[in-house]
């Protein structure tokens, strides 16, 4: 008999090694196993990647007239590989849709033309690269580890043209002291995801320096601590778990997922990062995509009696 309507090979392997025929007998978990996994959701611990695809094209799909012309005038985005989708014909990658955003966010409550800019921890530079595509800056110092540095130092040499790479200063935590900085202005410091991974006395250290030397302070970190092991199954081992949760300013556990505790959360982020008393937030918020990422910038008033060094 001709069976047009029996399952394909495809469907007729699920049934045999996912959907079984005790598979209604337990719900529990229902959602969270293979079985949801071939009927609605695609695994998440092996489909990361296009997880991460989606989130990007979305993101990108969405992005303001204004997000779309900072990323557009930002060369040489595609070095290094990023894994990547295509947005209105462009080539588009999470770390310049976060770029994009962060540059957003300062734009819209400082002028940076002229700026002389101070980045604590800048990774391989993706900031970096946006600010100096998008604003005359006059001058930017990058403070890192050294490995990091020659990192970002290697990127910013191939993405930046010899002019805005010029402006660029390499900084290693190594060489810092009482004087290194301290007789400097500058009119922005940023730090995005890595004071909370820094011992609570480094952070402190940074949030002095950027006191006496700093009119304003962008900051993007997480507002807490969290222990999910859904997550990563905690690829990396137990130890280093245990070394995240020692690190930084803010170290009280919550559920990052909960938009409630996240919010609660906020008013201590507000003043962890506050480099003193006088400082003024200028503004806050979430740091789209991500639920437990909070960003703010403030402003340091007795900054405006002195006129920063050009």
């Amino acid at each position: 008999m001709d069976l047009k309507y029996q399952a394909s090979r495809q469907w007729a392997r699920i049934q045999d090694q996912f959907i079984t025929e005790d598979a209604a007998v337990d719900l529990t978990n229902l959602k969270s196993d293979p079985r949801n996994f071939k009927l609605a959701l695609w695994d998440p611990s092996t489909n990361g990647i296009r997880y991460l695809k989606a989130l990007t094209y979305q993101l990108g799909m969405d992005l303001s007239p204004e997000d779309w012309a900072r990323i557009k005038r930002t060369p040489h985005r595609e070095i290094g590989d990023p894994i990547s989708v295509r947005c209105e014909g462009e080539t588009l990658c999470m770390d310049y849709v976060q770029a994009t955003f962060e540059l957003g966010f300062i734009e819209a409550r400082m002028d940076l033309h002229g700026a002389r800019v101070m980045e604590i921890g800048a990774g391989y530079g993706r900031s970096a690269h946006m600010i100096m595509s998008n604003h005359d800056i006059a001058d930017y110092c990058i403070v890192d580890l050294t490995n990091t540095l020659e990192l970002s130092s290697a990127y910013l040499r191939r993405t930046l043209d010899r002019d805005r790479y010029g402006r660029i200063r390499f900084i290693p935590v190594e060489s810092l002291d009482e004087a290194a900085l301290r007789t400097e202005r500058f009119d922005l410091c940023l730090n995005i995801h890595s004071m909370t991974e820094m011992r609570p006395e480094t952070v402190n250290a940074y949030l002095d320096l950027i006191d006496r030397t700093c009119s304003h302070f962008y900051v993007k970190n997480p507002v807490g601590k969290y222990i999910d092991k859904s997550l990563d199954g905690y690829l990396q081992g137990q130890e280093a778990v245990e070394m995240a949760l020692e690190n930084g300013p803010l170290r009280q556990l919550l559920d990052i997922h909960d938009s409630e505790a996240v919010q609660a959360a906020v008013p201590a982020f507000i003043e962890g990062y506050r480099p003193n008393d006088g400082w003024e937030c200028l503004g806050d918020g979430r740091a789209v995509p991500w639920s437990y990422l909070w960003q703010a910038l403030y402003r340091n008033p007795l900054a405006d009696r002195a006129e920063p060094a050009r």
